[in-house]
């Protein structure tokens, strides 16, 4: 039987604010490197349509569906806005739905060589979500479905049952990623070209899959060879394609039965990790991968060196003893590590990417300089 795991990506960023050195050197706080007024207009803007949102999924899983989400710790922070937000993610998970853990930053931790920071993420983020929810996630995903061999052995120690990254065509040479792949961990490879027909084609009236109904999905995975199709999606995408009324939400409930129909059974992501037999693939043990290719994250010099300064201010920090200051400030360094701030600095508009660049070594810039003062 083919089968489908659908899985939504739950983050909105903490918007790096333009920083100011001639404003003067002060005790670094959140509201100076991160603008906080942003962050909650895009949380407000979302949280006004999740309700809805939510309650097409539950209808939909009352239909048959199942699905799994990577809420991130900084939109569970976010949350505290409104709260009944929160409240109808609980209602998807009292019936069934999955959690999916990932580094709690939305961060690039796992790309460190010492595996420390990315360790404690994966803890909070979990710790979290248990606290929150009452659940223990089963299924890891990094951000940007980033695949990266150093960290699969923790994350399997940590007692994951399945692995999620991207199903890019330097991993899959050109065939369709629709296996359970035999890895350290249990891996599943996103479905490109079928998750952005749900996340970035659904509304455009120009696309030759336009409208896009639940029984043409279906039909398209019906003809696919393979064991399991896995989807992965910006959760607020959905929202995107509920203000230009293209029926989302509705495709939504409906899409369980079409599937049905066909013979699909829809699947959580630890339960297709343990169904089916594990299909080889060498690429996975000699090759990089995240959402749309590495060059997105470390695709320039600015980037790189972003990286590097990453990885300086974090072993400063780790130097010292965790005092409240200290505490404060490794916080801070967390959340600088959003993965969000990597992808800026590759804008298709290089003028945009290089000042935002800029901007970035200037916080962590004055980041230093605070840690320099607190160690003397």
């Amino acid at each position: 039987m083919k089968t489908v795991c659908i899985c939504f990506e739950v983050h909105l960023p903490l918007p790096v604010r333009w920083y100011w050195p001639w404003e003067g050197y002060s005790s670094p706080e959140m509201d100076k490197y991160f603008d906080m007024e942003k962050a909650f207009q895009n949380f407000t803007h979302l949280e006004k349509d999740a309700e809805a949102i939510n309650r097409a999924l539950a209808d939909s899983m009352n239909n048959g569906g199942k699905y799994a989400f990577d809420i991130s710790g900084i939109f569970l922070e976010q949350c505290k806005w409104s709260p009944g937000t929160l409240d109808s993610f609980r209602e998807l998970f009292k019936m069934g739905a999955g959690l999916i853990a990932s580094p709690y930053y939305h961060s690039m931790s796992p790309l460190f060589s010492d595996s420390m920071e990315f360790e404690a993420q994966v803890d909070m983020h979990v710790n979290s979500l248990k606290s929150f929810f009452g659940m223990k996630p089963a299924a890891f995903v990094n951000p940007e479905l980033l695949l990266e061999r150093n960290v699969l052995g923790i994350v399997k120690d940590m007692g994951f049952k399945c692995f999620i990254s991207e199903g890019s065509s330097n991993l899959v040479n050109g065939g369709e990623p629709a296996y359970v792949y035999e890895n350290e961990i249990p891996t599943l490879l996103r479905h490109i070209n079928l998750s952005e027909d749900i996340e970035r084609r659904f509304s455009d009236r120009k696309w030759p899959g336009f409208p896009l109904i639940p029984e043409k999905f279906a039909s398209w995975i019906a003809g696919m060879q393979g064991d399991i199709i896995t989807l992965y999606v910006k959760y607020d995408a959905l929202q995107a394609h509920l203000q230009k009324d293209t029926g989302i939400l509705q495709f939504l409930r409906d899409l369980p039965l079409s599937l049905a129909q066909q013979g699909i059974e829809m699947l959580l992501p630890e339960e297709a990790a343990g169904y089916f037999i594990e299909r080889e693939l060498p690429s996975l043990h000699s090759k990089k991968t995240a959402r749309y290719g590495m060059h997105n994250l470390l695709g320039n010099h600015a980037q790189h060196l972003y990286m590097h300064e990453l990885r300086s201010i974090g072993k400063e920090l780790d130097d010292h003893s965790s005092n409240d200051n200290y505490k404060k400030l490794r916080n801070i360094y967390r959340y600088l590590q959003q993965s969000d701030i990597l992808l800026e600095m590759n804008a298709e508009e290089r003028r945009l990417g290089y000042e935002k660049a800029v901007n970035n070594f200037s916080i962590l810039s004055d980041l230093k300089r605070a840690l320099k003062e607190e160690s003397q």
